[in-house]
């Protein structure tokens, strides 16, 4: 290397310096400063990595002052280059010298990078093709945002959210009953509004107690990082110093109910900000009459008017009455249920269409009334030849028959298409439920404190204290004026112990009330015998939660028991688990179910043992023998716990601060409530539309969506790719015994900043089952940011564009040499179209030789990367420099071949998206002739995105990727 003050180099290591100038030649050292970023280099003149930029014929270069010149030619003199030619600015003769030359320019182009000596290594260019294919496969798939949340496949659950997750701004009434998965349902529903681009605002409302649940069920399951908006948050946003809206500084917003009503000052802000999904969970508690509408219900309301989709969470729909059923639909479609009268007409009408269908769920014989309902609802088609085959037919044609009028139905079922209801009866895999209680006496120290805390008051005034709920948790109550450990004197204690000892290895989880109580036993449990234990409860971070649940999951030198406060009833997966511990019990049903559905999932693979310790002629008997007797709470699901704690869970309470546990009044109000419970249970059940649970669980369709997603997780594209990224970007990764890799940051890192990869690491799976037995682990998919992020970071840089191979081919004369380059041809649109299923970003492979032949499709890519390899620095200058003047004309050939097969892959895009589109518009235009609840909205969005489409797709350019000179060598 030759180096003068003057001239013009660029750094092969740091190209993002822009051009820099050489200021000192001193002995071994060569100075190097980039005005660009203010930086001075100093390198040793022997082994600088620095490339000389010269420009050719040709070519444009700009000046630092801002105009640019078009080389004619230039001349070397003092060995420094001036540039003549033709200014674009002024059309006149000029002259550019190599030291006026613009400090900014980069070359990130492949074929000035290649030129410029700028050259990558092989695995680098071959990554960078990989991405490519690996993006265009990904924008055409189906299971795109669908197969990447961290959840079980669980067949009504998946086909749910492809159906409402595929549509244009969805509004949905998700009412599946307890324990069936609305939350991850709309998980996955809005992951893959997110990831296939059709929304990028989320606005998540629910209940206080729930936001910790929504805020780590999105986190963990679906890698969506939520910000929880309060009073404080906004308070220091609206103070700073731009004094924004304080929520546009987030796109995926969580907010609870009571800020959003008491502050109308943020809930102002919220509604002046655009979203384009809107989910509400707990959506019963919105109370509205046709005279009256909560605060609630009206803030919800004007919200639910400004954004286009929105999904209501809710118990089973009529369990809190029909009118608040209708006024959950009136949110969803005001210009279809815009009259309550007019809808229970509807409503009772249409029993008479359930009452036909569920003849024909049930493989029953139709009488004469049910025939001319089917005949008269279904008219636009005759269907009198398949009701007579349902009667009269052999068993196959009846089926054949039976399938086809019910597939008519489904399609003009009244709220089939807002409404997504799924319930225990339809949905199998559930585990059998078994009841170990155990009446223990009530300690003389707590029977103390119960009796001090009664005598202090009257039944009526003790309801509004905070002391009086703590009656059903002895031990806080008896803490409050104690300094004595209260896990010394009860005998839960002891009986906790004996059943972890009996149970040996067997993992046991215990809620209970309060943190506080958990904490104490924890110690109880380390002091006395020596049982290692893990805590958990809401004073704890949400990584330390992490951890404690970690430590409860794992196989080896682990807790065997996970003593959770009541936010251990929250969303988290404890179903290796068989055996819970209720230490206490609380007073609402609603919570109860909550607990034992930390194990009481599909999946369970055993029968649960619910043990539940209570003290003897105590409130904690009356409020166990209600759950019992009343309800059957402990070992069936329990729909009706929230109607009928309504109408008795004050009296209940009353009860309990009266001291009447063991009364004929307290037996009274068990039979009433038991009554009550199987009133609204045969209503409920008498009123099951088996027509809407047919549609709602997906039937076949539920089960392909399951085997698709299963065979992409057995295949091995994915790892292949990951560690090929992992290895070129330089993470160390260590294989762990149970399908995991952890992943840890190293000195050879290509950026600090690789995506999801925290400084302490991380450890990641490919592995389904591995990924939902320990939740610190990350379930990488095609849709995880890890992976997304990864091939952006290929993508968006220069990474792998320019690179150079030996070919060693005894066949070919040594010294030919071949230009392979890779182009794209992709068109920009707004994500929500959907572009990429039709005109995904295409790789268009070019391979010339000298002559400016294309050999693509004899020679293929695979060949030429096992036979090719790397040629070290100096010999990669020397190469470019005695091929340049033959490599830019190839270039422009090779260019030219590319952009022969653009309208080829443009008339194939618009073949399959026009096919695509009119076959939706059709079925959703028929199906809104028979069905009201097909929104016109829906149907005009299909038509303007037809419309845009071929817009866009006609725009589609080219754009040059990368490109790999391939030498010939003996």
């Amino acid at each position: 290397m030759s180096f003068h003050p003057g001239q013009r180099w660029i750094s092969d290591s740091e190209s993002d310096q822009g051009l820099g100038t050489v200021t000192a030649v001193e002995g071994r050292f060569v100075t190097v400063v980039f005005t660009a970023t203010g930086d001075a280099r100093q390198y040793a003149i022997d082994n600088a990595p620095l490339t000389r930029v010269i420009f050719n014929t040709g070519d444009n270069i700009p000046s630092h002052e801002g105009w640019l010149l078009n080389v004619e030619s230039f001349e070397e003199s003092h060995n420094l280059i001036t540039y003549h030619g033709i200014r674009q600015d002024t059309g006149e003769a000029g002259s550019l010298k190599e030291v006026m030359i613009d400090h900014f320019i980069k070359f990130n182009k492949p074929h000035d990078r290649l030129l410029n000596g700028q050259i990558d290594r092989l695995d680098w260019f071959r990554l960078r093709k990989d991405c490519l294919h690996h993006q265009f496969s990904q924008q055409q798939s189906d299971l795109m945002g669908l197969s990447g949340g961290r959840v079980n496949l669980i067949p009504h659950q998946l086909y749910i959210a492809e159906e409402v997750g595929s549509r244009f701004a969805p509004r949905v009434l998700l009412a599946d009953e307890v324990g069936l998965g609305k939350t991850i349902e709309a998980g996955l529903i809005i992951h893959q509004q997110l990831v296939t681009g059709r929304a990028k605002r989320v606005l998540i409302i629910v209940p206080e107690s729930l936001m910790h649940q929504w805020l780590v069920e999105m986190l963990r399951r679906f890698n969506l990082q939520f910000s929880i908006f309060d009073e404080s948050r906004c308070e220091e946003t609206s103070n700073s110093e731009d004094g924004d809206n304080p929520f546009s500084t987030e796109q995926l917003v969580l907010v609870n109910l009571g800020f959003v009503t008491r502050n109308p000052k943020w809930y102002e802000a919220l509604i002046a900000e655009e979203w384009d999904l809107m989910v509400v969970d707990e959506a019963h508690h919105l109370n509205w009459q046709q005279e009256d509408a909560s605060i609630e219900y009206q803030c919800v309301e004007k919200l639910a008017q400004a954004i286009p989709g929105v999904l209501l969470l809710t118990a089973t729909p009529d369990q809190l009455g029909h009118e608040s059923h209708f006024a959950r639909l009136r949110l969803l479609d005001p210009d279809r249920f815009f009259d309550y009268q007019k809808f229970t007409e509807e409503e009772q009408h249409y029993t008479e269409v359930a009452d036909a269908a569920n003849t024909l769920v049930a493989n029953e014989a139709l009488t004469t009334t049910q025939m001319n309902t089917l005949t008269e609802l279904l008219k636009e088609t005759d269907v009198s030849d398949y009701i007579a085959d349902i009667n009269q037919a052999d068993q196959a044609q009846q089926d054949n028959a039976r399938q086809h009028i019910l597939s008519q139905l489904l399609d003009r079922h009244g709220t089939g298409r807002i409404l997504f209801r799924n319930s225990r009866n339809t949905i199998k895999g559930f585990p059998k439920r078994e009841l170990h209680s155990a009446p223990l006496e009530m300690p003389e120290a707590y029977q103390s404190a119960i009796n001090e805390l009664l005598l202090s008051g009257t039944a009526e005034d003790l309801q509004a204290t905070k002391q009086a709920k703590l009656l059903f948790t002895p031990e806080i109550l008896f803490s409050l004026d104690s300094h004595e450990n209260w896990y010394d004197i009860d005998p839960r204690v002891e009986y906790l112990i004996d059943l972890l000892q009996s149970l040996k290895k067997e993992k046991v989880l215990v809620i209970c009330a309060h943190a506080q109580t958990a904490i104490d036993l924890e110690t109880a449990l380390r002091v006395k015998e020596g049982i290692r234990a893990a805590v958990f409860h809401e004073g704890l971070s949400i990584f330390e939660r992490d951890r404690a649940a970690a430590y409860f999951a794992q196989d080896e030198d682990s807790a065997q028991v996970l003593l959770c406060s009541e936010i251990g009833s929250e969303g988290r997966n404890f179903q290796f688990a068989h055996h819970l511990v209720l230490f206490d019990l609380p007073g609402n049903p609603d919570l109860l179910e909550q607990r034992i559905g930390r194990l009481d999932r599909i999946g369970q693979s055993e029968t649960i043992r619910l043990h539940v310790p209570f003290f003897e002629d105590s409130p904690q008997s009356l409020l166990f023998k209600w759950y019992k007797h009343a309800l059957n709470a402990f070992e069936q699901t329990c729909i009706t716990g929230h109607a009928v704690h309504q109408s008795f869970g004050a009296k209940l309470f009353e009860l309990a601060l009266s001291a009447s546990w063991e009364s004929a009044e307290a037996e009274k109000m068990i039979e009433d409530s038991h009554e009550k419970h199987l009133t609204i249970k045969q209503d409920l059940e008498s009123g099951r539309d088996k027509l809407l649970e047919l549609h709602s669980s997906g039937q076949g369709r539920a089960n392909a969506l399951v085997e698709k997603i299963e065979k992409l997780d057995q295949q091995i594209h994915l790892p292949q790719f990951m560690f090929q990224i992992l290895d070129v970007f330089g993470i160390q990764q260590d294989d762990k015994a149970d399908n995991s890799i952890a992943l840890q940051q190293s000195e050879h890192m290509l950026t600090s900043n690789f995506p999801c990869l925290p400084e302490d690491g991380t450890t990641i799976t490919f592995n389904r089952h591995t990924a939902l037995a320990c939740e610190n682990y990350q379930l990488i998919t095609w849709d995880h940011p890890m992976v997304r992020g990864a091939m952006d970071l290929v993508l968006c840089d220069q990474l792998g564009n320019a690179s150079i191979g030996i070919l060693k081919n005894p066949a070919l004369p040594a010294g030919t040499f071949f230009l392979e380059c890779i182009f794209t041809l992709e068109a920009i649109a707004p994500s929500n179209l959907q572009l990429g299923r039709y005109l995904p970003t295409t790789p268009i492979r070019i391979l010339v030789d000298k002559n400016g032949n294309d050999l693509a499709d004899k020679v293929s890519e695979a060949v030429l990367d096992q036979q090719l390899s790397p040629v070290k620095k100096q010999v990669a200058l020397q190469l470019v420099k005695a091929l340049k003047s033959q490599v830019a004309p190839l270039v422009a050939k090779a260019e030219t071949h590319a952009e022969k097969q653009i309208d080829v892959i443009q008339q194939k895009a618009l073949t399959s998206m026009k096919a695509a589109m009119d076959e939706e518009h059709q079925r959703l235009t028929a199906l809104k002739a028979i069905n009201p609840s097909v929104r016109q909205q829906e149907i005009d969005f299909i038509s303007m995105q037809k419309s845009a489409l071929a817009e866009y797709i006609e725009k589609a350019l080219i754009k040059f990727e990368a490109i790999r000179l391939i030498v010939v060598s003996q």
